[in-house]
């Protein structure tokens, strides 16, 4: 029989009167797509589109199959592997490629949120818990949910970061839309705290020209600020300093439970970072939440400082990103008292800076007036210091 030959037989097909046959072709009519996802899912693996030097998404789409839908199948081909159980309910039909590719994604996201290297056994224990969601009926969205909770446990039991703090779960997606630019974002506390911030006072309701209330929408409001800020501070220069305040409460009696105004807690490490190189106002509070110490906000490394430091280093320090990508770190940090000066100041991009924060990297000035870096126990059991990335490679190079 040829495939061409079911479509005839769905073209001739008459839907019933009776509810109950309404029901049982529509059961059946469901099977055979999802079905029939599972096999454009299989085709990525026949390698037909590398042999004809072309790829398989522009097979699929050349065929006529939408972009999302193409990919779609693609990640399902991909991430079967290993995943039994669900290849099994895709290839009968019993569950949507929605709703297989949720699973396939969610596993993936659970894998990747571990720290330490995941057993076979415990991969095949999340697709079982992700599995039980899909079989009760949950919808593709509920699956994704329940990979992330999964994943913060995981990411817990395993030493890695809170997902308020985890910068691998960080996404900016956007695309042009009828002239439009259309995204979703999903981004860790810091940077979710920097953008209310820096909203708030462009977003605030403001009368109109004839006195009466503000006719703006809040999410119209909303993008009106975020233009407004693009204008102020969208700024290509290398030397200006962040343009952002942040607010960071400190409870007295329990240093450590330091807070954001909008994000809500954050670790040490992190309000350490936040110090180094934003306009920060601290915040300590009483048992009973009352202000007991205000220090004014302070723009950090402006000006002439934050360019002499740009051209001593002319990179971050440990991996040579661009200057343009970095921060400038106090070396001894500014909640500790660390000066804003070039002698305590170096920079840092923003992956290199949580490490410097958040493990046993240190950074000191040495005498030949450039920063030095001092590794982890782990990767230099001497601890021997490494002279800036910018000096390190003229040292190569020589």
């Amino acid at each position: 029989m040829r495939l061409l030959d079911m479509v005839d037989s769905l073209v001739d097909l008459v839907i019933p009167d009776d509810p109950e046959s309404v029901l049982g072709m529509t059961k059946d009519l469901i099977t055979l797509r999802n079905a029939t996802d599972h096999q454009l899912a299989a085709i990525d693996a026949s390698g037909v589109a590398r042999k004809a030097g072309s790829t398989t998404a522009k097979l699929l789409q050349a065929n006529g199959a939408a972009p999302a839908s193409a990919y779609r199948w693609l990640r399902i081909g991909a991430g079967l592997a290993g995943l039994d159980r669900t290849a099994g309910y895709s290839r009968d039909g019993y569950l949507s490629s929605e709703h297989v590719d949720a699973v396939v994604r969610g596993v993936a996201h659970v894998v990747d949120r571990s720290r330490d290297p995941m057993t076979d056994a415990d991969r095949v224990d999340v697709e079982r818990k992700l599995l039980s969601h899909a079989i009760s009926g949950a919808p593709p969205a509920a699956i994704g949910a329940a990979a992330r909770a999964l994943g913060n446990e995981v990411a817990r039991d395993t030493g890695g970061p809170p997902p308020a703090e985890d910068r691998s779960l960080n996404s900016v997606d956007y695309a042009v839309r009828d002239g439009r630019l259309v995204g979703k974002f999903d981004v860790d506390a810091v940077i979710g705290e920097k953008l209310f911030s820096a909203l708030d006072f462009w977003s605030r309701a403001r009368p109109e020209p004839d006195g009466s209330d503000d006719a703006r929408t809040p999410t119209q409001r909303r993008a009106d600020a975020l233009h407004q800020l693009l204008d102020c501070g969208g700024g290509q220069t290398l030397v200006s300093a962040p343009r952002t305040e942040v607010m960071v409460t400190v409870p007295a009696d329990h240093p450590e439970a330091a807070s954001l105004s909008w994000m809500g807690p954050v670790t040490e490490a992190t309000a350490a970072a936040l110090a180094c190189d934003s306009s920060i106002t601290s915040i300590t509070l009483d048992g009973q939440q009352v202000p007991i110490d205000v220090s004014p906000p302070k723009r950090l490394f402006t000006g002439l400082v934050r360019k002499a430091i740009i051209i001593r280093d002319a990179c971050c320090v440990k991996c040579g990103a661009h200057a343009s990508w970095s921060d400038c770190h106090h070396i001894k940090h500014f909640v500790d008292g660390g000066a804003t000066t070039l002698e305590n100041g170096c920079l840092l991009c923003r992956t290199c800076h949580m490490a410097v924060h958040n493990t046993d990297w240190d950074v000191i000035m040495g005498d030949d007036g450039h920063p030095w870096l001092i590794p982890p126990a782990d990767v230099d059991p001497l601890r021997k210091p490494l002279p800036a990335y910018n000096r390190r490679t003229l040292t190569l190079a020589a």
